[in-house]
């Protein structure tokens, strides 16, 4: 496969895996961002990337998810924020201090098995289960995280994260409720408006891709703008630095209502994070990738678990209700797209707002929290 070859792959293989995961069942269980991963994986470790791309495939990532930050955060609107009930905002609180206190005791018992690149797990967790895939990948790429221990991590994920869901729309209500109150309807809830994240149905409109294209081009520039760092900071503090003020001017532009009413920015911004997801299994050494796959499940089966059991046991303390801490935990541990699904599982629409809302917060502090943590851990086992 020639270099140009490859970067066309990168580019427009993601389109065919959200064709694939929309029009089959089959594909569409899998998900697209698990089919770039396997795609990648077999191209990488089949010898079909021409060697010495190391660099280019390494620009590709920092690209990708520099566009992706800002493209996603366009759609925010944080004064929303200001509405939420207040046991959902604090049961998501609970819920983002339960995955402090966890990723902080899981890097002490799994660091030895782990290796060096512990703190920087112990980062990519708190980030991935605040908010979801594009603070996991945010993250490790500031911190320049191994590729294969990268995706043993998300593999590992998709594969707890599913068991967990399937845990909370079947049984889950039953189990937290012998230690929770139940949910109490308001009745005064504003109707939810239920997005379909992954449905890309309408992007190629001319009004929508004249508005995707000046966002496209607003992230180019804020993109540019954190590339600055690199000429002021050393290389490492340089990608900490550049994706910490990309997040940052994408959140601030999504204050002007013309940047945040874009339509189709969270769909363009997800599908830069599926080329990130291609290139970088793309790079990952699938012998390595077995070996560690094992220790990484068990570190990430014990963080899903171990956050759910402190949350729950710290919203007994404040009398959260069991739907609440189904939902902000959905929001934390999955991301926002899912949690339409699980309040439908468990036949309860009116938390659907309030769930996406603090997920959507989750993608905003997810960051900014995963880097901080590993960065106190790193200095802590100094």
């Amino acid at each position: 496969m020639t270099t140009v070859a490859l970067v066309l792959f990168y580019l427009f293989f993601p389109a065919a895996a959200v064709y694939l995961a929309g029009r089959y069942s089959v594909f569409n269980k899998l998900g697209a961002v698990v089919i770039c991963y396997i795609a990648g994986l077999i191209v990488g470790n089949l010898g079909m990337i021409p060697a010495g791309l190391a660099t280019l495939q390494n620009l590709l990532m920092l690209i990708t998810i520099g566009l992706a930050l800002p493209l996603m955060f366009f759609s925010i609107d944080v004064r929303r924020w200001s509405r939420l009930a207040g046991k959902s905002l604090l049961s998501f609180g609970v819920q983002i201090l339960s995955i402090l206190i966890v990723a902080a005791a899981g890097f002490f018992i799994f660091r030895a098995a782990v290796g060096g690149e512990s703190w920087k797990m112990a980062g990519m967790f708190v980030g991935v289960y605040t908010g979801g895939t594009v603070n996991l990948g945010a993250i490790a790429t500031a911190l320049r995280a191994d590729q294969t221990l990268y995706l043993a991590a998300h593999t590992s994920d998709v594969l707890v994260s599913s068991l967990y869901l399937l845990f909370l729309m079947t049984v889950g209500r039953k189990a937290l409720e012998l230690f929770l109150p139940s949910f109490t309807a308001a009745g005064t809830s504003p109707a939810a408006k239920e997005q379909d994240f992954n449905s890309y149905a309408g992007i190629f409109a001319g009004q929508t891709m004249v508005g995707l294209a000046k966002a496209l081009g607003l992230a180019v520039l804020i993109f540019a703008a954190g590339g600055l760092a690199f000429l002021a900071f050393s290389e490492d503090a340089a990608f900490v630095v550049a994706i910490l003020a990309i997040s940052t001017l994408g959140i601030l532009f999504s204050f002007i209502p013309a940047v945040r009413n874009i339509r189709m920015t969270y769909q363009l911004g997800n599908y830069f994070i599926l080329i990130f997801c291609l290139v970088v299994s793309s790079m990952a050494d699938f012998n390595r990738l077995v070996a560690t796959a094992p220790v990484m499940l068990a570190y990430v089966a014990f963080t899903v678990v171990a956050c759910l059991l402190l949350h729950v046991a710290l919203a007994r303390i404040f009398r959260i209700d069991a739907d609440t801490v189904i939902i902000t935990s959905v929001a934390g541990i999955c991301s926002p797209p899912l949690v339409p699904l699980v309040a439908s599982a468990l036949h309860n629409r009116e938390l659907v707002l309030s769930g996406v809302i603090t997920g959507i917060i989750g993608w905003v502090v997810g960051t900014y929290l995963g880097i901080a943590m590993a960065y106190i851990l790193r200095w802590a086992s100094a």
